[in-house]
């Protein structure tokens, strides 16, 4: 392989929030990746450190041009540059569209299991959050269109946020999914964001469709959230872009991000996100190849090792998300023994909303042998936990029968 991904890389110590443990702790929940990014990417920030000046920036024409250029050839989405906007993150894009676009104490819909932080862009701004759960069968999700009209015909909601992939479950939403999802918030007057960061990790072969191509309707209500940010793994340098057709919507979103102070690149972010889009690919799909192998090794092992854990069928995104119910109903304890007896730090599903109580995200993207050292402790930890688990039904059956002395 042309690119390294098995080499190991020691982050602690760099400030990283990923690595900011202790010694002996194994870190794989935040989504960031253990990998160094594109060389192109490296290359082109190491000739704009070498020129020294770090004054403000500006965003040139060639900015827009990458983006366009990649959706384009890479998704079919056949982007005007007059849509695009820059800013400096999905997040600080999707609370500007909660603030600009809704007033306090309206409704937000999301559907759970979902990002966390999509809850405190609502709350932290005085809205409520409004869940509609996606349904689990228990191989994986589909919406549940009864229950999302119901919220959306609350005369109280005024926006959704939409997780395309979704993230935690890494499920692709087709595109008569998504036109039904612009045909019930068009019905009920509902702007749609659409977060699509992580639409480039996808599995070899698939494909996601963005949700302003899934119809003319989906185009006009929506704005949509994209980044090189968690594809090339440059989270830190800030850089993001909205697209928005309509001219409308889009001018209320550039007042906002204005507004916000959150419309201005850094020295760094515009240089990255060109050379991501302009010279990216070829590391992309090397990556995605990798990613792509590290599922397939933990399905396995889980399998195997684990049976009574189960790995959600996911075709997107390097986190893998774990079925622990016929463990416990009550993953957050057990993600927290693990972590406790095992030092492997994975992120409890309840974060992401009630329905994810019983699971667990695991974040694969990291060199192999990290990956199979994360594997032995999961299977440890939970080996442990059971009994535990089966030492304390035992006392608790032994005390109702009067065998131990109070």
């Amino acid at each position: 392989m042309k690119f390294d991904f098995d080499k190991v890389i020691d982050r602690r110590g760099t400030g990283s929030l990923k690595w900011d443990v202790p010694e002996n702790e194994l870190p794989m929940w935040v989504a960031d990746m253990d990998f160094q990014t594109a060389p192109c990417i490296r290359e082109a920030l190491a000739a704009r450190v070498e020129h020294g000046i770090f004054g403000y920036s500006i965003i040139p024409d060639e900015w827009a041009d990458a983006y366009v250029n990649w959706w384009g050839n890479r998704h079919g989405f056949a982007i005007d540059r007059d849509w695009l906007v820059f800013c400096s993150g999905v997040i600080p894009a999707i609370s500007t569209a909660v603030r600009k676009l809704t007033t306090p104490a309206e409704n937000v819909v999301v559907q759970t299991p979902v990002y966390n932080i999509f809850f405190n862009s609502i709350y932290n701004n005085g809205r409520n959050i409004l869940e509609s759960p996606l349904k689990y069968d228990g191989e994986g999700y589909a919406m549940d269109f009864e229950d999302l009209e119901a919220k959306l015909a609350d005369p109280q909601t005024s926006l959704m946020i939409l997780c395309n992939p979704q993230n935690p479950a890494g499920k692709i939403w087709d595109k008569e999914t998504l036109a039904h999802v612009g045909e019930l918030c068009a019905k009920y007057g509902v702007t749609v964001i659409s977060d699509e960061i992580h639409c480039d990790l996808t599995d070899p072969g698939k494909e996601y469709v963005p949700f302003a191509t899934a119809s003319d309707t989906c185009r006009d209500i929506s704005v949509t959230c994209i980044a090189p940010t968690k594809t090339f793994n440059i989270a830190g340098i800030q850089t993001a872009a909205i697209v928005v057709p309509d001219k409308f919507l889009r001018h209320k979103m550039w007042r906002g991000l204005n507004t916000d102070e959150v419309a201005e690149p850094n020295v760094f972010a515009v240089d990255a996100a060109i050379a991501a889009f302009t010279d990216g690919g070829e590391w992309l799909d090397s990556l995605r190849q990798y990613l792509y192998e590290n599922k397939q090794y933990v399905r396995k092992f889980v399998s195997e090792n684990i049976p009574d854990m189960k790995v959600v069928y996911s075709e997107a995104t390097y986190l893998l998300w774990l079925d622990c119910s016929k463990i416990t109903d009550n993953a957050k304890q057990l993600s927290a023994f693990i972590r406790k007896n095992t030092g492997l730090y994975m992120s409890p599903g309840l974060s992401y909303g009630k329905n994810g109580k019983a699971f667990i995200r695991l974040n694969i993207a990291c060199p192999r042998s990290i990956m199979e050292e994360g594997m032995k402790r999961l299977a440890e930890g939970t080996t442990a936990f059971r009994k535990m688990n089966a030492e304390t039904v035992n006392i608790d059956n032994a005390a109702k029968k009067g065998d131990i002395d109070e």
